[in-house]
């Protein structure tokens, strides 16, 4: 590890317990890996003083190191070996260097690519509590004079990593904990899709939707997501509806559409004991997807206010794309036809409000039709 010498621009000790302190109490009731990620870059940026601050996480599996830049966004991978962080993973040691570009591990690549000019850098092991490194730590361009890295930077950034690496692990935990459930959801939602001939594709799509008239609407990024997890289960009831129903490919008769309006409540039944947070929500959304704003929908009549929110959103998703797509009994309807007939149910099937943001939205809905489009 190569030292600096020098004076530098130290935090106060009264300004470094502040910073300690907050980013202690974020971190510590943060599971989501996102915004994780994100706290820790920010809490390693106001330890050292750095112009920018990035964590990378290790997966040794894909020999890979990640890195997100904003909540949500694409990871972006390097291999393990690569640069200046590769060499602090590998070694497991503290990496400072004044000037990058006198070091032959230094990758210029994404200088080049965007005009920013590396100076200095810190790169700093995140071991978990077995002590294996989990990822690293990097920090650059110190923003003091002189504009290098200190001992004390080392220590501090040093600290946080000690401290983060744990709740780091619990946070990739979670992360998997979450994609597993959303795994075991998606397929259930195609079992019940699949019986009556509909693609894997078609819940893909109404998730997708859904959070966006979800975000759209004012909710929070986690209830968002909460409701794009649960959408999948919509027609999970549906597994209980005889195949010469589902797949009749004339219109039913009104003893065979009752018997098809037992899904919703087969749906809630299934999951309204459970005390996941996930499957509750999926529960309502399979209760209430086919209620109607004006009381006229199945299977209680409610309307208005008293459709739970959650499926007042999938109604319209679910809507949108059973028009766009080819069923047993239908063609898929022009797209033309299939808003002027959603801003004709505005008040009347659907919530008003969440009609106008599906139509604030509709570039991204459309662009999600087309990503997750049915395979011929």
């Amino acid at each position: 590890m190569k030292k600096n010498s020098g004076s530098s621009v130290d935090i106060p000790a009264e300004e470094l317990l502040k910073i300690i302190f907050e980013f202690a109490s974020k971190l510590a009731h943060e599971n989501d890996l996102d915004q994780l990620h994100l706290l820790m870059a920010e809490m390693g940026r106001s330890l050292t003083l750095a112009d920018r601050c990035t964590l990378w996480i290790a997966d040794p599996a894909e020999q890979t190191l990640w890195t997100k830049i904003a909540h949500g966004m694409n990871r972006i991978a390097i291999p393990i070996d690569s640069g200046l962080v590769g060499a602090a993973y590998r070694s497991g040691e503290a990496i400072s260097i004044d000037d990058a570009y006198k070091d032959s591990r230094f990758n210029p690549a994404v200088d080049q690519k965007t005009g920013y000019r590396t100076y200095s850098i810190l790169c700093i092991p995140i071991r978990n509590a077995e002590q294996e490194i989990v990822g690293v730590y990097q920090a650059v361009n110190k923003q003091a004079n002189p504009s290098h890295f200190t001992e004390k930077d080392i220590t501090y950034l040093s600290l946080a990593a000690t401290y983060t690496g744990q709740s780091m692990e619990k946070a990739i935990l979670y992360s998997e904990l979450i994609e597993s459930q959303k795994e075991i959801i998606m397929t259930m939602g195609n079992i019940g899709e699949s019986r009556s001939r509909e693609t894997g594709q078609h819940v893909k799509r109404v998730a997708a939707y859904s959070y966006l008239i979800a975000k759209g609407s004012g909710l929070s990024e986690e209830e968002a997501r909460l409701i794009e997890l649960a959408s999948p289960m919509h027609d999970i009831g549906k597994v209980a509806v005889p195949d010469a129903i589902l797949n009749k490919p004339g219109k039913l008769t009104d003893i065979e559409f009752d018997t098809m309006k037992t899904h919703a409540e087969i749906g809630y039944s299934i999951f309204k004991k459970s005390k996941r947070r996930i499957l509750q929500a999926a529960a309502l959304i399979a209760r209430d997807h086919h209620e109607k704003w004006d009381g006229s929908g199945y299977p209680a009549g409610r309307s208005g206010d008293d459709i739970h929110l959650y499926g007042r959103i999938v109604a319209i998703a679910d809507v949108f794309d059973a028009l766009c797509s080819k069923r047993p009994y239908k063609e898929a309807w022009p797209l033309e036809k299939i808003l002027q007939l959603i801003q004709s149910e505005r008040g009347k099937h659907f919530d008003p409000v969440l009609v106008d943001v599906f139509f604030n939205h509709l570039d991204e809905i459309q662009a999600i039709k087309g990503q997750y489009a049915d395979k011929n």
